[in-house]
């Protein structure tokens, strides 16, 4: 927009004797707050639609001699600017002052004075603007016979984990209104009328949305409060620390209050460019797994057999439990490094360092799931050192995009932050395509398209947009890239076509906070950090001056299934592994032998697992709350935080590496990391900074690789067979949702969808069978392709890749007995 149609876009108003021009359209309570004037509200919220629900924001607005006045006092936020108006707000207008007094004392008619118990005391702004704009007394004794205000049982279960005092609530309608508008999920609504007037939700329909929290931080009266808060703590008594969610790689902002060292709750924090101010419940409540009773909080070393010992783990000293895991490694020969995608930034630089100058090897892989040699090149050819301002993809990209394509991602279930800025976007004419098996509901809620596709077809999918031009997939275009299209050969080929041919541009979108930071810090077999390429001898130089060593190895290393399968045979016999879940992985069972089959085996954990339990040494690593890093978000945006609480009995990765290391060399292998802390950590990174040589190139899978055109549908021993579908849900059975029952009873439930013909040949209850086992579940029809058929991957049992199959894989379907 040029100066001239910038400033013809201006209306001057006036306000409170002070003029001001703003863009057209702007709303008068705006307009009051750039000339420094807050004008009470309550139903106002800047993310949300104005309503003028609860007349609290009433200004006067008189007759300037243009005819933009009006006789009575007017709601200021639904109230548009115009040119020439002149506003008298509370602090120069009686008028506006007696009118705001008389909406509060009407409000406060019913309202339960109970600020002592309730938790919004010490932060309401009911309580706040009582003070500051109410009368001191009021003309009502009450609504009822004998001066009683109105009251209702309480509390109302609007869901497992959001409760309501319908007495409390003023009907602001903030709560229906987000609950419709952001997320799209209108399970609450205003019933009956008058005095009557209250929240509400259908017998049959709680309110299980993975958004539902906000409402909660949103409601100005504290009418709607959350089952694991409620009466636990006064907000006075609260420290609040801001930090970042570590549950997905969308990087929302929150903020933590705790008290006496103890997290009580978590809020969403105000971030424009990323999360505004909504967090998924996710991010909300599931803390708790933090404070698990099965936390490791000392070191302990395996009392080995062959050195006289019963086997067991036993409690050891740091120093002791350093030494005991630098001896193991010296004397188990080629190691390699696992370090999971749940780390810091700072943490996976540490892994990827130790790997190459104490270990002197390049096996060393974050991707602890399905993965294929193509996506490794696409991230280091074409991900890699992208973000804000260097090529990448962020959230105002896709507020800006003509059109966004969802290949192998499921935004509402994988990335709830993701997903609320594409809803917002859809809201105002997005247009949302996905290549997937089904329609699902999160894409229901972007008004969203279906290219309905078979898993392991999605390279054709995306080869036939270019012929839809109702798609528009031009050069304002995104295409958004889950991980699972790892499984898919192919699939990041046809992508990388679709963008080239088009000019739309591509993002990964990871499921796990730390999974891009890995990237940059180079925790990939055929990547150093900075992005710099293993195979690229300037590279290697580049980073062994920097890291004063002589050489850093030149041979790319194995990925983690070829560490899975050298722990096997036994060509690595150390292994150093940190947050890997072997449900995770590629084949869990081979993940499991492949750690017992482990020479020496050191694991850094929060809490025990089937890992530690199997490891030589355990050394208890610190969570989030309890340390500083940097999350790398999607887009390639850093993170940064600090420590929330002073951790007793646990260390950060970065610290236990570095004490690895030095002994290490102290043996003679490598040279110590030098470091210790997170800020020499960050200095280090900083120095060495990106590669500004030649990139990694991303290498084209042939058309021999890419997948079989045969019909789905198979048949095996005279039943059916199905193609097997499945990602995670945002809630399920993950370690880091441990602790919470109010959040585990929101989660949706484990289902298995079917065609509607497979529902009604086999009925309600399914059995499917693949070459790792069988699950039971209930069957809901879903319109999928023939021959497919959709899990949860983490709801149920171990998961699909330990008790099913792999994604992608053959399954049969049977009927079962309920």
């Amino acid at each position: 927009m040029s100066d001239v149609e910038q400033r013809t876009d201006l209306v001057s108003v006036t306000i409170d004797g002070i003029q001001v021009s703003v863009p057209r359209d702007t709303l008068v309570i705006r307009a009051a707050e750039q000339v420094g004037v807050q004008i009470p509200r309550f139903c106002d919220h800047p993310l949300l639609a104005p309503v003028g629900a609860c007349r609290q924001c009433l200004v006067d607005v008189p007759d300037a001699g243009n005819g933009r006045g009006f006789p009575k006092p007017q709601a200021s936020c639904t109230l548009p600017v115009a040119e020439g108006m002149v506003v008298q707000t509370q602090a120069t207008s009686e008028v506006a002052d007696k009118a705001q007094q008389g909406v509060m004392e009407f409000l406060l008619v019913n309202h339960p004075l109970d600020c002592p118990v309730c938790d919004k005391g010490g932060e309401c702004p009911l309580q706040n603007q009582a003070m500051s704009n109410g009368r001191g007394e009021s003309r009502f004794a009450g609504s009822g016979s004998g001066g009683v205000k109105r009251t209702f049982p309480k509390p109302i279960n609007l869901s497992p984990q959001v409760l309501l005092d319908r007495e409390r609530c003023i009907v602001c309608q903030r709560c229906t209104r987000f609950a419709e508008e952001i997320p799209g999920d209108p399970f609450i609504a205003l019933v009956e009328r008058g005095a009557q007037q209250q929240i509400g939700i259908a017998e049959d329909a709680p309110f299980l949305s993975y958004f539902s929290g906000n409402t909660i931080q949103i409601c100005p009266v504290g009418a709607l409060t959350s089952e694991s808060y409620r009466f636990r703590s006064r907000p006075f008594d609260l420290v609040s620390s801001p930090s970042v969610a570590e549950h997905d790689a969308c990087g929302a902002a929150i903020r933590v209050d705790h008290r006496r060292g103890k997290v009580m709750r978590r809020l969403a924090g105000n971030d424009p460019e990323v999360n505004e101010e909504w967090i998924t419940d996710k991010d909300r409540f599931a803390f708790t797994y933090a404070t698990q009773p099965d936390r490791i909080t000392y070191p302990r070393v395996r009392d080995r057999v062959e050195d006289g010992g019963d086997g067991s783990l036993r409690p050891a000293s740091w120093p002791e439990a350093f030494a005991v895991a630098a001896r193991g490694l010296a004397a188990a020969g080629a190691c390699a490094v696992l370090p999971g995608g749940r780390v810091t930034a700072e943490d996976a630089y540490a892994y990827a360092k130790l790997a190459r100058v104490s270990l002197g090897t390049n096996d060393v892989d974050f991707r602890a799931r399905p993965l294929s040699a193509e996506e490794e090149s696409f991230l280091a050819g074409r991900v890699v050192l992208t973000g804000p301002g260097d090529g990448g993809v962020t959230y105002a990209d896709l507020e800006r995009a003509s059109s966004v394509v969802l290949v192998g991602l499921e935004p509402e279930e994988e990335a709830g932050t993701l997903f609320l800025r594409l809803r917002k976007a859809s809201r105002r004419g997005l247009r949302v395509v996905s290549i997937a098996p089904f329609a699902t509901r999160g894409l229901r809620k972007l008004s969203g398209t279906l290219v309905q596709t078979v898993p392991g077809r999605e390279p054709g999918a995306l080869r036939e947009l270019l012929g839809h031009a109702d798609h528009g997939i031009d050069s304002r275009a995104v295409v958004l890239l889950g991980e699972r299209l790892a499984t898919v050969p192919g699939a990041y080929t046809a992508a990388a076509e679709l963008a080239a041919r088009t000019g739309a541009r591509l993002a990964w979108v990871p499921r796990r906070a730390g999974d891009r930071g890995a990237l940059e810090a180079g925790c990939l077999p055929s990547l150093l950090p900075g992005g710099r390429p293993v195979a690229d001898a300037a590279a290697r130089v580049d980073a062994a001056t920097s890291w004063g060593v002589e050489s850093v190895p030149e041979t790319p290393g194995r990925d983690a299934e070829a560490i899975v399968a050298a722990l096997l045979t036994g060509e690595v016999g150390g292994l150093v592994v940190g947050g890997v879940d072997p449900d995770d992985t590629a084949d869990p069972d081979a993940t499991r032998r492949a750690v017992e089959a482990a020479r020496f085996v050191v694991a850094l954990e929060l809490r025990e697992t089937e890992v530690t339990r199997a490891a030589d040494v355990v050394f208890p690593v610190a969570p989030v709350v309890g340390k500083a890093g940097t999350f790398v978000t999607w887009e390639g945006r850093p993170r940064p935080f600090e420590a929330v609480l002073a951790e007793a009995g646990a260390l950060p990765d970065l610290r236990v590496l570095s004490g690895i290391a030095e002994e290490l060399a102290r043996l003679g292998r490598g040279a110590p990391l030098g470091f210790r802390t997170v800020a020499e950590v960050r200095a280090e990174m900083a120095e060495i900074g990106p590669w500004d040589g030649e990139r990694a190139a991303f290498a084209p899978v042939s058309a021999l690789d890419t997948p079989s055109t045969d019909d789905p549908l198979t048949t095996a021993g005279g039943a059916p067979g199905s193609v097997l579908a499945t990602w995670k849900q945002l809630l399920d059975d993950g370690a880091m949702q441990a602790g919470d029952k109010h959040l585990a009873a929101t989660a949706r439930p484990a289902v298995a969808r079917v065609p509607r013909t497979v529902l009604d040949a086999l009925g309600p209850v399914v059995t499917l069978t693949g070459d790792r086992g069988s699950v039971t579940l209930p069957a809901e029809a879903a319109d999928l392709p023939d021959g497919v058929v959709w899990v949860p991957t983490r709801s149920s049992g171990r998961g699909v890749l330990a008790d099913l199959a792999s994604p992608g894989a053959r399954v049969t379907v049977k009927g079962a007995e309920l």
